[in-house]
């Protein structure tokens, strides 16, 4: 058995590139908030390596609120077409500002004005108020390279749990786990 959970998902990760129709890179992001509420909604995987696992958004959003308070954090790949997912847990810390303004560089424009258009899930009184921000973002950077705003960046989750999950007909699916331990990945199975 495989004692390298990371090189195990870049497997499953460049076939679900070749076989998933949208999105491969689409995870649940699953957050606690101070009261211990949970929270799960869909982002991108925008890259990963030894060091963990990276995603962006707005740091005022609820995502970013849960995990100011609770970096503990859960993600979930679901690869229909190849009847696989895999669960990662741990806790994550913000990238830092180069990288977060080297990732907001490669985002399309109208992408880049988004993010100083929207208050990310804060209450909209109505489309039009966004719409007028979106404008008003627009004139503002008018011929110009959209900055980072200082509000948005991004998180690196460092895994300490892994779970691969394969499909097998008659719900005879076969799950293999990787603990985190100070010498390295402990492997394990779970019953189906």
């Amino acid at each position: 058995m495989s004692q390298s959970p990371l090189k195990k998902f870049d497997e499953w990760y460049a076939a679900a590139q070749t076989s998933e129709p949208s999105d491969p890179n689409a995870m649940s992001v699953a957050t606690v908030d101070e009261k211990g509420r949970p929270a799960v909604r869909i982002l991108l995987l925008k890259g990963f390596d030894e060091a963990g696992f990276v995603f962006y958004g707005n740091l005022g959003s609820r995502k970013g609120r849960d995990m100011a308070a609770n970096p503990h954090v859960a993600l979930l790949f679901h690869w229909k077409s190849l009847m696989r997912q895999v669960r990662i847990e741990g806790a994550v810390t913000q990238v830092d500002d180069a990288t977060a303004d080297e990732y907001f560089a490669t985002r399309p424009r109208m992408s880049q004005i988004g993010a100083w258009a929207s208050e990310q899930s804060r209450p909209l009184a109505s489309r039009e108020v966004f719409e007028a921000r979106i404008k008003a973002a627009e004139q503002t950077f008018e011929g110009q390279n959209v900055p980072r705003p200082q509000y948005w960046s991004g998180w690196r989750l460092v895994p300490d749990y892994f779970e691969f999950w394969q499909g097998i007909d008659f719900r005879l699916h076969d799950r293999l786990t990787f603990t985190r331990t100070e010498g390295g990945w402990e492997a394990g199975r779970l019953f189906p």
